[in-house]
């Protein structure tokens, strides 16, 4: 169904509600929470390179505050296991039956901490929970509840005894964001809270996540120019042929844009998608999925540069709006 201008005004209103709300635990980061929200909306995943105490576990139980949703934290470390994540069917002596025990996964928010020390066997654990919602253990399958999104984490400083994400999960993530340092004026608040450093404890939740899950279906029927689709595809098409890349923007990180920009437009008011919102949007849901050659690694340049040079030499078509 078509989403009509006046949901799109009510989506936008709410939309910028649950910003405030997630603001009020997360200083001065409004950008980057309207992101986390996006993604939420779009149904999938945020991968956050960050340092660490920049506030990337408070942006997830705020998040999971505001929706009324479950929340769970796994530090990955080297020895964690796959079980860890995913849950362990055991023996009922007393039931005389095997019953599985679910893992910290089957939660509405789940923060990954630190997703590159742990096993390429464990990252693998959750690529089925994101790309599926699903978990298959002694094969069998449990659904995981919408919503459903991953926050993990990564410190781009230290990478001694940590694995390299490969290109596979990389582009399982909607998109890929920094909260960083905030301000001088909120971080001179967040010190004058000290003695109460857990803002999210005084959070109410505004909206159910079953109400999340019936944003997330109505924001579906935003409309998207067919002009509009055919610059996503030249984008990719551009990030493909640039000579530093090594492998360009997925199908799958293509289908990711438009779906970003759906929820991207109706947070702004509009029923329409336009190519300001595909511009805005290019660098969090596509750089992670860019690999470079390593003569361009070498040399400097980073995605980008790659994503910069696709925008400025790939003509955005003529603003239209809905039918």
């Amino acid at each position: 169904m078509t989403l009509a201008p006046e949901n799109a005004a009510w989506f936008a209103n709410i939309f910028g509600q649950l910003t405030d709300n997630v603001g009020q635990a997360l200083l001065g980061k409004a950008p980057v929470i309207r992101l986390a929200l996006t993604c939420l909306l779009s149904e999938g995943h945020l991968l956050l390179e960050d340092a660490p105490g920049t506030g990337k576990t408070i942006l997830a139980r705020a998040l999971a505050a505001t929706v009324q949703g479950s929340h769970s934290r796994i530090q990955f470390t080297p020895d964690l296991l796959p079980s860890d994540i995913t849950g362990i069917t055991m023996y009922d002596q007393r039931k005389g039956a095997w019953e599985f025990h679910k893992g910290p996964v089957f939660h509405a928010i789940v923060l990954a901490d630190e997703i590159n020390r742990a096993s390429p066997k464990t990252q693998s654990a959750l690529l089925e929970a994101m790309g599926e919602s699903q978990v298959t253990v002694d094969s069998v399958r449990y659904p995981i509840e919408r919503p459903f999104m991953v926050i993990a984490t990564q410190n781009p400083i230290e990478q001694a005894g940590t694995y390299r994400l490969p290109e596979a999960q990389l582009d399982r993530f909607l998109m890929k964001a920094s909260v960083g340092y905030p301000d001088r004026a909120a971080s001179v608040q967040v010190l004058a809270g000290s003695a109460n450093p857990d803002r999210t404890a005084s959070l109410k939740p505004l909206i159910t996540t079953k109400a999340v899950a019936e944003m997330a279906d109505a924001v579906k029927g935003n409309h998207v120019d067919e002009a509009v689709l055919d610059y996503v595809q030249r984008l990719v098409e551009a990030t493909r042929d640039d000579p530093d890349t090594q492998l360009g923007v997925s199908t799958r990180g293509a289908i990711a844009m438009v779906r970003c920009a759906r929820v991207w437009a109706a947070a702004h008011g509009r029923n329409y998608v336009l190519a300001d919102d595909i511009k805005e949007l290019a660098a969090p849901v596509w750089t992670h999925r860019l690999v470079l050659t390593p003569e361009a690694d070498f040399a400097g340049c980073t995605s980008t540069t790659v994503i910069a040079r696709a925008l400025a030499g790939v003509q955005a078509p003529m603003q239209r709006a809905a039918r």
